[in-house]
C-alpha cells in the first residue's frame, strides 16, 4: 500500500547548524581555490537582493501595473 512518510532528519539535515556551517565553509574555500567559486559583482548582488526582497513581501515590492483607462476594466473587475 502506502509508505509512510518520514519524518526523521536525516543527513546534512541532523547535524547542528555549526556543523552544516562548517562543512559549507570548506566547500566554498575549496572552490576559491580551484577558481570555479563565483564572485559577485555590486551591480549582481544588488539586483540579486531586490528580487530577493520582492518575492519575499510577498509581491508587495514589485513595480505597480499601468492603470487602465476608466471604462477598460475586465469583467472581473466590474
Amino acid at each position: 500500500m502506502n509508505e509512510p512518510v518520514r519524518k526523521e532528519r536525516r543527513g546534512f539535515a541532523s547535524m547542528s547548524p555549526e556543523k552544516q556551517r562548517e562543512i559549507a565553509s570548506k566547500g566554498g574555500r575549496a572552490a576559491h581555490q580551484k577558481g570555479t567559486a563565483h564572485e559577485w559583482t555590486s551591480e549582481e548582488a544588488r539586483t540579486a537582493g531586490r528580487k530577493g526582497g520582492q518575492v519575499s513581501r510577498g509581491g508587495r515590492g514589485r513595480l505597480p501595473q499601468p492603470e487602465q483607462p476608466r471604462g477598460m476594466e475586465s469583467e472581473s473587475e466590474r
